[in-house]
Parts: structure tokens; C-alpha cells; sequence
């Protein structure tokens, strides 16, 4: 079966968002970032680089098992898992040789978590995809969204960081194109086996040629490897929707796939209880999937590697719903 036969049949998979941010839990200084999304807590409180990184002194998720988490996916009916292998704090989740802000390198955890799903996912029969912050990197001087105001949170934050880097007319995202990028693209298409998928997002400052360069490379070390739309100017072998889009309709020969969360963030935050119910994840995945959109639902594990209670019982739920 090729690529694009196997998504149209897959319909249904588990986006995980995970990182430093699950620490914060949407909380910064007595101060919680209400209404907004918690993997993107270093941007909102514009924490300094310096401070941020100290929370990867902190990260040891003793409770963290990568077979749990793919056969609760498998349960619910998923057939594919897409992992935030650098969500845009520039914070890698597996074992990278060009800079030491990584999980194994950094932490007292000191485990490559990209790994361990990797051998999860094939030992459980789920295929992998990993999603790389192409663009937005706040860990590097010269990490892209320097050409725009504050866009993101409901006009609450940049793209960029300009509290540790104020001048944007200084900034050169070729630098951490060839520098951080391209490198690290090159390791998740070559350590981890065969991917699925590459989940590239928020594309503002990448030209047609650094996309096009991306997009080429992907193909070349792994021809199967399908890209989303969101690795922009025009690529992609399959539209990401916007997030939490649900379409009213589709083109039955165009691959789509709408992520959506399970309650109002991606990242971990421990006051959200927004839960939806298993009703509207099954109401959602038959509307969807009757017009050939896959449904990637995501979960946000905690610091110690849990994933929220709620969470592990809706897709428990809809998993039995599935298969009764």
C-alpha cells in the first residue's frame, strides 16, 4: 500500500504534544496564561532563555512509558501517532548532536523519548509521524517570525523571541536554517526507522527555496514519508487544517486531516477541564472521516509523563464505542 493509501484508510491518529512546558502547566510567577495554549507559556510570559532552560534541570517524568501511551492510541482506534519532536522553545525530545538542549543531554531523564515511541509504535503496529517546528525557534538568535508583531494568543504574543534577542533587523533565519534545521531534520528522517509523516508548522519566514530544500530532503532520505501543508509556500503532499477546524466539506481526491484538541490546549495545563466528551470525539470522527478528513485528536501529558486521566477515559470510551 503506498503512503497516500494509507492515510486515506488510517482516519483517525494521536497528536502528543510534550515538553519543558508541561512543567509550567500553563502557570508562570503566580500568573496563569488563561484562554491561551500551554505549550506556548515561554513566549506568553516572555521568560528568558536562561530561566527556561533551568526547567530542563527539573525534567524527570519517572512515569513515563511509551508503550502505555501507543496502546491507549491503539485502544481508541488510532492508527498513526504524530510526536512534537522540537515544539517551538527549540527544545529537541530526542537524542541530537548539534546542540545539547535536548532530553537526553539536558535532563536528569536523560532517555530518548522519540526512540522509545519509535520501537513502541512498530512493536504495537502504529505508524509515527513527527511534528518539527521548522520556522519558530526561541532558543535560537536567529529563529524565524522576526517580520511580524504580536499575532499569536489572541494578539498576546510574537512569533519571535525578542526578549532575549530585541533587535529583529539583526536577525538572519538562514543562519538557523543551516545551522539548527536542516541538521535536525536530517536525524528524525535517519535514527528513528521508517516515518509516516513529517508535521512541519507555522511557516512565516522560510522562502520557496528553504522550503523547497526541506521538502526535498525529506523525500530523499525517506521517499514514503509523507509532508503537511504546513511546511508552507505552497508544499505539501496533504492539507493540515487549521487548528480545531471542522470542515462542512471536502474534495474527496485531496488528503486532509484537521487536528483538534481534546480540551482548549495542546501542551499540558492543569486547570484546563474543558473536556469534550466521547460523544462529540465519535460525532466529530464520523463527520469527518464520511468526507475522507483524517482526525488527529491530541493529548498533552504532564511533567511525570502522564496523560490527563480525562483524556485516557474519553479515548478509552470511544475505543470500546468503536468496537462494540
Amino acid at each position: 500500500m503506498d503512503s497516500k493509501q494509507w492515510f486515506r484508510e488510517a482516519k483517525f491518529g494521536m497528536m502528543i504534544h510534550w515538553g519543558l512546558y508541561s512543567l509550567l502547566g500553563g502557570e508562570w510567577k503566580g500568573k496563569r496564561m488563561n484562554g491561551y495554549i500551554g505549550e506556548w507559556a515561554q513566549q506568553y510570559f516572555r521568560i528568558p532563555l536562561a530561566d527556561y532552560k533551568k526547567l530542563a534541570e527539573a525534567f524527570n517524568p519517572v512515569c513515563f512509558d511509551a508503550e502505555e501511551w501507543v496502546k491507549l492510541a491503539r485502544d481508541a482506534g488510532m492508527k498513526y501517532i504524530v510526536f512534537t519532536s522540537k515544539h517551538h522553545d527549540g527544545f529537541a525530545m530526542f537524542k541530537t548532536d548539534v546542540t545539547s538542549y535536548n532530553v537526553c543531554d539536558a535532563t536528569p531523564f536523560g532517555r530518548d523519548v522519540v526512540k522509545e515511541l519509535s520501537e513502541s509504535c512498530k512493536k504495537y503496529g502504529l505508524k509515527l509521524g513527527l511534528y518539527y517546528s521548522q520556522d519558530l525557534d526561541w532558543a535560537h538568535p536567529d529563529g524565524g517570525g522576526y517580520t511580524f508583531g504580536k499575532v499569536w494568543c489572541d494578539n498576546a504574543a510574537y512569533l519571535t523571541n525578542n526578549w532575549d534577542y530585541p533587535d529583529d533587523s539583526a536577525k538572519n533565519y538562514e543562519v538557523c536554517f543551516e545551522e539548527k534545521i536542516k541538521p535536525q531534520v536530517k536525524e528524525i528522517l535517519t535514527k528513528y526507522g521508517d516515518l509516516c509523516l513529517i508535521w512541519f508548522d507555522v511557516p512565516v519566514t522560510l522562502t520557496k527555496d528553504q522550503t523547497d530544500e526541506l521538502y526535498r530532503m525529506v523525500k530523499q532520505y525517506q521517499p514514503d514519508c509523507l509532508v503537511n501543508s504546513r511546511i508552507g509556500n505552497g508544499y505539501g503532499d496533504y492539507v493540515s487544517a487549521e487548528d480545531n477546524f471542522i470542515p462542512s466539506e471536502n474534495d474527496a481526491n485531496i488528503l486532509y486531516e484537521s487536528p483538534c484538541t481534546l480540551n482548549d490546549t495542546w501542551g499540558f495545563k492543569y486547570y484546563d477541564d474543558n473536556w469534550k466528551s466521547a460523544d462529540v470525539i465519535l460525532n466529530n470522527l464520523k463527520h469527518m472521516n464520511g468526507m475522507g478528513v483524517n482526525y488527529l485528536l491530541n493529548v498533552g501529558p504532564d511533567h511525570l509523563g502522564r496523560i490527563p486521566a480525562p483524556s485516557v477515559d474519553i479515548l478509552r470510551e470511544v475505543g470500546r464505542r468503536l468496537n462494540s
